[in-house]
């Protein structure tokens, strides 16, 4: 099975600690790396968990809160210090284009490489990105500003060739991608093997959904059913519920019922306020609710 897994380069809040970097992934799928959210210390994050900086196509803003794009800039500017010629790709609301521009013009002249700007709109859900073996999708969210999160999904492969029946009826390698897309097969003799008897069921898509800040949505999990793995933010816990409707944000019991209304495979809780010294406590709450839920740390490599 082709690797898909999220690597976390950052899963604190706004405030500064050294304990947790402002939010950053990685997401890899099928060896193409997309990154969701860039704070600050971002280069830093990629160089320790092995990343390569030209492996990133795709830059995923969810919104323009600063710990969730201070980190861009920089980012844009090393890129071309180290001689970087393939296009990137920065998928944002549209506020924040003319103010890339400007920044680009002052600290990134002579780039060297083509930087394209994607507005997206946050209050609707819509395909923003697409290839043969994936689409990206925003996920409209609550926030104090237009906020989306980011729906990763696998399109349907192909079934499994059965190496030992195409070795059997002498298949040629020539024939083996008709028979992927349902073709049958006849013998020298006449004999039609059926399509079922060659191949093997493909293996089912898998999804990753990521929402950063947002408060709790109780309609959210219409959009996320069956999704493998999610990421939902729970800056606070039951004791700060009171801050988390102030802010907008959620709390770790809330995420966990997205979690569990959704019918997800597992659940990433992540976006700690700096008020937590032990995210045990809102790991412990979250479980309560909905089981297989685990915290998110910075260099964590998590298979979706």
């Amino acid at each position: 099975m082709e690797p898909f897994r999220v690597h976390i380069l950052g899963c604190g809040s706004a405030l500064p600690t050294l304990r947790h970097y402002p939010s950053a992934q990685i997401v890899e799928v099928r060896e193409k790396m997309f990154m969701v959210d860039c704070g600050e210390g971002v280069q830093m994050q990629l160089r320790r968990c092995h990343v390569r900086f030209t492996k990133v196509s795709h830059v995923f803003i969810s919104h323009l809160h600063g710990d969730h794009c201070f980190g861009l800039i920089g980012m844009i500017s090393t890129f071309g210090l180290m001689g970087r010629t393939a296009t990137l790709h920065v998928h944002a609301h549209e506020s924040l284009e003319d103010l890339l521009q400007k920044q680009m013009q002052l600290f990134c002249r002579d780039l060297g490489y083509e930087v394209v700007f994607h507005p997206i709109d946050a209050s609707r859900q819509a395909v923003i990105y697409e290839d043969r073996s994936l689409t990206v999708e925003t996920i409209p969210l609550t926030h104090r500003l237009p906020t989306c999160g980011f729906l990763f999904r696998e399109k349907p492969s192909l079934p499994h060739i059965r190496r030992d029946m195409i070795d059997f009826y002498g298949i040629p390698l020539s024939q083996i991608q008709n028979i992927k897309n349902g073709a049958d097969w006849t013998t020298e003799d006449g004999t039609v093997v059926p399509n079922s008897r060659l191949v093997a069921p493909a293996d089912a898509p898998r999804s990753y959904a990521y929402c950063s800040d947002t408060r709790y949505m109780p309609g959210l999990h219409q959009v996320l059913k069956g999704v493998s793995t999610l990421y939902h933010e729970s800056t606070y816990g039951e004791d700060n519920l009171s801050k988390a409707e102030k802010y907008n944000h959620s709390t770790a019991r809330q995420a966990a019922m997205v979690a569990r209304d959704a019918g997800v495979g597992q659940l990433l809780l992540g976006h700690y306020s700096s008020r937590y010294e032990d995210e045990n406590v809102l790991l412990e709450e979250a479980r309560k609710v909905f089981e297989n839920t685990r915290l998110s740390d910075e260099l964590a490599v998590i298979n979706v």
